[in-house]
């Protein structure tokens, strides 16, 4: 949906991730990024195969597009993208934010990462191009505050304050594999889902 000439600008950000699975703190650090940099929305963009990351990821792609839609169900300042899974294989932000550019011209579109990200911004394709394209949100992560982004020229960043979440996937995976109950780290229709799908649980 392109702006209307001559009133406003639509502010647009976009959440990357894996989403495996999807948890409270992706929630807030999407809320964060809202409200403090005044977005219209907030996507969320599940990626096929990360560039960053070794890690095999355990759902399914369809399972985690079903996990981030009942994350977000009935929250009318979210959505979802499916570009980069419906492309396949690894997800490079830059091919996406080309396409997100196409999708949305004259909107202005904002990419939302924690602080541990904004440290290896110099090791994404095609940065160069990237910061041209896009603006940064950075979301400090904890215990990585203060951290200088890199000396990439034309790099547009802006830092957010917001609530610090220490919750990670791998750390929900490792309580399923233990028997744990994910309450209160993820919605409860995301909690129920995995439970349905006997997600993360050692092999029998």
């Amino acid at each position: 949906m392109p702006p209307e000439a001559g009133f406003f600008t639509v502010r647009i950000g976009f959440l990357g991730g894996s989403f495996d699975p999807i948890h409270l703190g992706h929630l807030l650090i999407a809320q964060d990024a809202l409200e403090g940099l005044g977005l219209d929305r907030v996507d969320f963009i599940p990626a096929a195969v990360s560039p960053l990351k070794n890690r095999a990821l355990t759902a399914s792609p369809a399972q985690r597009m079903e996990m981030v839609r009942l994350a977000i169900e009935g929250d009318s300042r979210f959505g979802m993208l499916d570009m980069e899974l419906q492309r396949g294989g690894t997800s490079y932000t830059v091919d996406t934010v080309r396409e997100l550019s196409r999708r949305f011209p004259g909107a202005a579109l904002f990419w939302v990462l924690g602080t541990d990200q904004v440290q290896r911004l110099a090791e994404w394709k095609d940065i160069g191009e990237l910061v041209g394209l896009v603006e940064f949100v950075h979301l400090a992560r904890p215990g990585l505050a203060g951290v200088e982004p890199p000396p990439i020229s034309g790099l547009r960043l802006h830092r957010v304050g917001g609530h610090e979440v220490a919750i990670s996937s791998s750390e929900l995976r490792e309580r399923v594999s233990r028997s744990l109950p994910l309450r209160h780290f993820v919605p409860l229709k995301v909690a129920d889902f995995i439970e349905s799908q006997s997600l993360y649980r050692p092999n029998p």
